[in-house]
């Protein structure tokens, strides 16, 4: 089984040490979110994980736990983007979570590290020549570290509309998109990195880039360094090419403040989720309250 650490909060910037907890202890529980009465508990033993894969946009926390890994196999996706304090208002530096991004790779080898370039968004402050330049000098900086890029449009789901007023973006036109995905393909020529999409309709394979997926089959397999059984997911949006995982995430709790996510109602309301974490509890925010039905995944 595949373990998504996660979609729905950022785990190794925020929760790395909850997470080290649940792994010696040998599980993880998981809300419904639509039901708190309704909890899954994940098996994290390592003979039931496969392979574990992480989402983040700072690895940081990471680095100094290693170790607690080394019964698993995993690769880590790693978000960098072009944005300010005004779109991502708690991230650090990005040159400093690019050395972070080094320091990862040299531990874990470029196949195990892939950088998300994504959501793209245009206004008057971000714009298509704009990114190409970031683009080209984080190519530059990166091409040593990583074997892919995943690069995705921004959708302009209910929450992003919500969060993001005032930044006045719009959804992304096909003529800008093969616009940017020339630019992106150009650049990235003879750099050693492959470019993929995530869940997106627009065929950009004229320009070397293919449909991805960011929980990639073919990419654990060759991890794990065997066949395994497994298929596409079923619940996820149907553009993803991803297989079937189970997310030990929890919604509402990541605290980056990125005006897109589509995981927090607000950062406020993540920032309440984020303070009732306990490092002890098997789930990320607060604690079951043990009138729950438990299902086991094992």
């Amino acid at each position: 089984m595949i373990i998504s650490a996660s979609r729905r909060t950022d785990i190794p910037a925020f929760y790395f040490d909850w997470f080290c907890r649940r792994l010696k202890a040998g599980y993880a529980d998981v809300v419904n979110p639509f039901n708190r009465k309704q909890v899954s508990r994940i098996s994290l033993k390592p003979d039931f994980v496969d392979c574990i894969v992480f989402w983040t946009k700072d690895p940081a926390p990471m680095l100094k736990g290693l170790d607690n890994l080394k019964d698993y196999n995993y690769y880590v996706q790693v978000s960098i983007t072009p944005y300010g304090h005004d779109v991502e208002a708690n991230l650090r530096d990005k040159n400093d979570i690019i050395d972070t991004v080094h320091e990862l790779s040299k531990r874990l080898g470029r196949e195990r590290v892939v950088w998300r370039y994504d959501p793209i968004l245009l206004n008057e402050s971000y714009t298509i020549e704009g990114h190409l330049e970031w683009f080209k000098n984080t190519l530059d900086s990166l091409a040593a570290c990583v074997e892919r890029c995943v690069i995705s449009f921004i959708d302009l789901y209910a929450k992003a509309k919500k969060n993001t007023q005032g930044l006045n973006l719009h959804e992304l036109s096909e003529e800008e998109m093969n616009e940017l995905a020339a630019g992106i393909s150009d650049i990235a020529k003879g750099s050693g990195v492959a470019l993929q999409t995530c869940s997106e309709a627009i065929g950009l394979e004229k320009y070397g880039i293919g449909h991805g997926a960011c929980i990639d089959g073919e990419l654990v397999e060759h991890i794990v360094g065997r066949k395994l059984n497994i298929s596409r997911a079923k619940t996820q949006r149907p553009l993803c090419n991803c297989v079937e995982s189970f997310d030990i995430g929890q919604y509402d709790t990541c605290i980056h403040g990125c005006r897109y996510c589509y995981a927090n109602a607000s950062l406020d309301r993540a920032k309440r989720g984020f303070d009732n974490h306990n490092i002890n509890s098997s789930v990320i925010t607060g604690s079951l309250l043990g009138d729950e039905h438990i299902t086991v995944h094992e």
